[in-house]
């Protein structure tokens, strides 16, 4: 296949660009910096310039494509959230995904399948119950940004694309994503659960995201939400406790949940609040994890 990934120089993209390469796909990469991202990718991905919003020479990748890919957007936790950041989260989102459909629009070899990544925090802090793709969008700047996005990708529909939208977990990988920043402490011997250690804590190892995204390509009835978490939820307390196993290091010092609003303002319902979102669609669909298990993730990761 020729596949198109918006936004693919980042975290998960890199890694699901060198999967695709693997198996002798065509894939074609639009990034703000495109220099840079020369630099830290294979000679065979190709690369265009994207500013994410307008028009360009860069919607003449998408002819012939199969599948489009859409990963672009502001990470949510770069910065703190400040009007202006909030803004720049919820615009880079909105304004990336409402460009790559009106260009999908304008091809005349238009790809079959649009793949766009969402957020399990569109649907807010649900203390109690499985929450599965029918879960209705809950309250609060993420759950309301992932819903916005959402919106804007479904609107592949009208041209014919069969659109899946991808609510992602904490990815925990090697080179970026959630794992780093949580294993820190650990590391220094201040380890413990965030908050009061049972909110929940939707994880998926970045080897499942990757593959998953292939499944998914070559499913031909899957569409709409699609939760991309491991199947055996964990909550934060959960969490703390197998960092500590793996690592040989304590993991009973909590960070107070009025010293993460402190030190994060409004980002740390990030941390405070969660889902205990499950892979309803991956599963009945024949998906298989390869690390459904937190504990057995965390050995293969941090090992």
């Amino acid at each position: 296949m020729k596949v198109v990934l918006a936004g693919g120089a980042g975290f998960i993209g890199r890694a699901l660009a060198h999967r695709l390469l693997g198996e002798d796909h065509e894939v074609v990469i639009l990034t703000r910096n495109a220099d840079r991202a020369r630099r830290a990718l294979p000679p065979e991905i190709i690369l265009d310039r994207w500013d994410g919003s307008n028009q360009g020479s860069w919607v003449s990748r998408l002819e012939g494509a199969e599948v489009v890919v859409n990963l672009a957007g502001e990470s949510i936790a770069a910065h703190r959230w400040t009007d202006a950041q909030k803004e720049l989260i919820l615009r880079s989102r909105i304004d990336g995904t409402r460009a790559l459909v009106q260009a999908v629009r304008s091809v005349d070899q238009k790809p079959v399948l649009f793949l766009s990544g969402s957020a399990v925090g569109v649907y807010g802090n649900v203390p109690a119950g499985d929450v599965t793709e029918d879960w209705p969008p809950g309250r609060g700047f993420l759950a309301e940004t992932a819903r916005a996005w959402e919106a804007e990708a479904r609107e592949a529909e009208t041209t014919g694309l069969r659109v899946v939208v991808v609510r992602i977990g904490n990815v925990m990988g090697r080179g970026g994503g959630a794992l780093g920043r949580l294993v820190l402490p650990f590391r220094l011997f201040v380890g413990g659960p965030l908050g009061s250690g049972r909110q929940w804590f939707p994880w998926i190892h970045l080897d499942d995201l990757v593959e998953a995204f292939l499944f998914l390509m070559r499913q031909e009835t899957i569409a709409g939400p699609v939760n991309a978490v491991a199947p055996e939820p964990v909550t934060t307390g959960d969490l703390a406790a197998s960092i500590g196993r793996v690592l040989r290091k304590p993991s009973w010092m909590p960070v107070p949940a009025l010293l993460l609003r402190l030190l994060l303002g409004e980002m740390s319902e990030v941390v405070l609040g969660g889902a205990k979102a499950l892979p309803r669609e991956l599963l009945n669909a024949g998906f298989a994890f390869r690390f459904p298990e937190l504990h057995a993730a965390l050995r293969d990761l941090l090992r």
